[in-house]
């Protein structure tokens, strides 16, 4: 059985920390699920929403001082992919303790990101048209004003995170980097291989089928794949750590 590890969970633009609550009944025991809940939404809906990027990484790295200490993996969809490189660069830059594994899901490489996947977006109207786009919001909210006015004030906030970061070239990652991608997704499959340029030691990238909320979609298949990937990061470390001793 593989070493236990933290796998941080970082969530996607509009949504809490609950989409990924569902993983805890399925995950195996070696996998501790730690769902990061970020200001503005679910259990801290009544703390204000951040919306730049680099004060969102250092609060989350300063946050989750506890659980980004030893064995730990930082996963990401799509906002959250984002969220979780930007993590692994500001931890390396302040010289402290690095994830295992980065798994980057749904979302462009940071060196080829669409400039205009935020334009235009900054009314409730065009932010609704998005959310049907990307589908993966129950019928449910829409159907609510109070829970639309909620997540729509959340999304536009995560979307100026997004708006606001800015790529700058630096030594790749000295960590695995594990991509997942839907191949029903707007997302172009260039954009997708361009995230191998981020890291020094290893890099995959799985496509399923379904579209930007494949992990939804298809979480029987999602899951097993993180498994797997993470499995090997694990026996890697492990096998880099007698090799050095």
């Amino acid at each position: 059985m593989a070493a236990s590890l933290n796998l941080l969970c970082l969530p996607c633009a509009g949504a809490s920390a609950t989409m990924y609550l569902r993983w805890r009944r399925q995950l195996p025991q070696w996998m501790h699920l730690v769902p990061v809940e970020l200001p503005g939404r679910g259990g801290r809906l009544g703390e204000p929403a951040v919306e730049d990027f680099a004060q969102m990484v250092a609060l989350v790295c300063r946050e989750q001082r506890s659980a980004i200490q030893g064995r730990f993996v930082l996963f990401g969809h799509s906002m959250g992919a984002l969220l979780a490189f930007g993590m692994a660069r500001h931890l390396r830059a302040t010289g402290r303790e690095l994830p295992l594994a980065v798994v980057a899901s749904g979302s462009s490489a940071p060196s080829r990101r669409d400039p205009e996947r935020f334009a235009r977006k900054g009314d409730d109207e065009a932010l609704i048209a998005d959310l049907r786009k990307q589908g993966g919001t129950p019928e449910d909210v829409f159907a609510s004003p109070e829970l639309m006015r909620i997540t729509l004030d959340v999304l536009g906030a995560d979307y100026r995170v997004c708006e606001s970061f800015a790529y700058a070239a630096e030594p790749p990652l000295p960590m695995p980097l594990h991509v997942f991608a839907g191949r029903e997704d707007d997302i172009a499959a260039e954009r997708m291989d361009a995230w191998s340029a981020e890291t020094a030691t290893g890099f995959s990238l799985d496509w399923f089928d379904g579209g930007h909320f494949f992990i939804k979609q298809h979480e029987a298949r999602v899951l097993s794949a993180l498994q797997q990937r993470l499995a090997w990061s694990v026996a890697g470390e492990s096998h880099a750590s007698r090799a050095h001793a």
